[in-house]
């Protein structure tokens, strides 16, 4: 019973996590659009506040032991990679993929991630795709054909640079995943991604200095710039790792399937974005894909450790 407790409870952090992140979506569309805030100035101003924050809580957290990532050279070059081609590129073709489209579009071809970490294993680890793979990603190339044209099949419903850059997204976000494992395997995942957060923060000042020819400030732009710094990035993460203390991994990431559908009716309410039938389906089969493909994953690991124990 205390079990199942646990599982609810690490469900609940994890849904809320996901519901931060698809807020953080929306705003992020508020400030690139109606705002007009230039990405670069934007990616510089985010990535150094939440960069300062998580670093200071890490500190109090774990005091020195912050430092203890720079000990070896394979853990440095995967914080620094994970800086520069996970959070970096992700942060930055995401921004643009929202600016020249929308939030929602956008939250959709990030969610991909999962299949482009699968697509990976298949290119250069030569691993065999599972059938759950295959028929994940039938599924989730028909899922976005339809959130692309919305039933007119001639016709895309955003530009194709947005689309272009909403793949670079999903693509990056796979990045994102799997580059600090082994930063991560002897340093907590907060400390990573302070540290990750920090370093993307001083090379994107680097080319525009958050300091430097600064939008005109407003209430409206603080609040926009704090909500995604803290719902975008601090108060989901916290939420997730303290999720993991409750349920499995995989149980958790099944509530990633929140953020889209979040995205999605916030761009309904706050952008007028009505979503005809086509696409609603559209999102279902890309949210079903995804969970497709976790669940065939974790009953291929589950089957392997059965046969290695036997």
């Amino acid at each position: 019973m205390n079990k199942q407790k646990n599982i609810v409870k690490g469900m609940l952090w994890a849904g809320t996590a996901s519901i931060s992140w698809g807020v953080s979506g929306t705003v992020l569309q508020l400030i690139s659009q109606n705002l007009a805030i230039p990405a670069h100035w934007m990616l510089s101003m985010r990535t150094s506040a939440a960069g300062a924050i998580l670093l200071i809580i890490s500190a109090i957290l774990y005091r020195g032991k912050i430092f203890n990532v720079f000990k070896s050279w394979p853990s440095v070059i995967s914080l620094f990679s994970y800086a520069v081609f996970g959070l970096m590129a992700n942060l930055y073709t995401f921004y643009y993929s929202v600016q020249t489209g929308n939030a929602s579009m956008a939250t959709i071809l990030q969610y991909l991630s999962p299949l482009f970490i699968v697509f990976g294993g298949w290119f250069f680890q030569h691993s065999r795709p599972l059938k759950s793979d295959l028929l994940s990603f039938v599924i989730a190339m028909a899922g976005v054909f339809l959130c692309l044209t919305k039933g007119n099949f001639g016709h895309l419903a955003i530009p194709l640079n947005s689309f272009l850059w909403g793949l670079g997204s999903g693509i990056t976000a796979a990045f994102y995943v799997v580059l600090p494992q082994k930063a991560a395997e002897e340093n907590s995942p907060l400390v990573v991604l302070g540290w990750g957060t920090a370093i993307a923060g001083v090379l994107f000042n680097l080319y525009q200095p958050f300091w430097v020819n600064p939008p005109h400030i407003t209430g409206t732009l603080v609040a926009s710039v704090s909500t995604v710094v803290l719902f975008g990035t601090i108060i989901p993460f916290g939420m997730l790792m303290h999720a993991t203390k409750f349920a499995p991994s995989d149980v958790v990431s099944i509530m990633d399937a929140l953020q889209p559908i979040v995205t999605a009716i916030l761009s309904v309410i706050f952008f007028k974005e009505w979503m005809n039938w086509i696409e609603i389906l559209g999102i279902v089969l890309v949210i079903l894909a995804i969970y497709i493909l976790q669940n065939g994953r974790r009953k291929g690991h589950l089957e392997q450790e059965y046969d290695l124990h036997y």
